[in-house]
């Protein structure tokens, strides 16, 4: 009986062995074959890629993102807004003699930058006028307005349905950075 178990073992590896063989001849087969015919299979591959498509000249420019830096009257009370409020996440911070002078946040793939101001060009100086920075998301914008309303957030235009498909809010800073969330982009 133990022979017969030895039998079918050393069977089953010699049909292994020659499929082996028989598989490392056809490929040696394949390296073997004469070149045009390799060449006119690559040739016929090319033609059918579509063509490739020529750049506008002179080259315009092409971005993978952009990312807002705002300079604040307050960088404690702006960070606690920005993470706090509308639920960003610090990534990076710059500090100088132990003050806070910048840090970097993250939504998503967005990134923010709040920088404190040096007052150099005034305490007066008005921020934010004439600024609109429009974010995409694909969560519930009546969700994310009445969290931005529940924590404090100034919301400066209610949600609302857009003639293009989306739907929107807006929201002031404290330094009055107008900021609008938007779905459907």
């Amino acid at each position: 009986m133990a022979g017969k178990k030895k039998g079918k073992k050393a069977g089953k590896k010699a049909k292994k062995a020659a499929k082996r063989a028989a598989k490392k001849a056809k490929k040696q087969a394949k390296r073997a074959a004469p070149r045009k015919a390799v060449k006119k299979a690559a040739v016929r591959r090319k033609a059918a890629r579509p063509a490739i498509k020529t750049r506008q000249q002179p080259e315009t420019l092409r971005l993978r993102s952009a990312a807002p830096s705002f300079t604040v009257n307050d960088i404690h009370k702006s960070l606690a807004f920005y993470r706090d409020v509308l639920g960003f996440t610090p990534r990076e911070r710059w500090e100088e003699n132990g003050a806070l002078k910048g840090v970097e946040l993250v939504a998503g793939s967005a990134r923010f930058w709040l920088g404190q101001d040096d007052w150099k060009k005034g305490r007066d100086r008005a921020k934010g006028q004439g600024f609109r920075m429009n974010c995409a998301t694909s969560q519930d914008i009546d969700a994310l307005a009445a969290r931005v309303k529940a924590g404090g957030g100034r919301v400066v235009e209610e949600p609302k349905d857009q003639s293009w498909g989306g739907r929107e809010f807006a929201v002031l800073d404290p330094d009055g950075f107008t900021i609008t969330f938007s779905s459907g982009l």
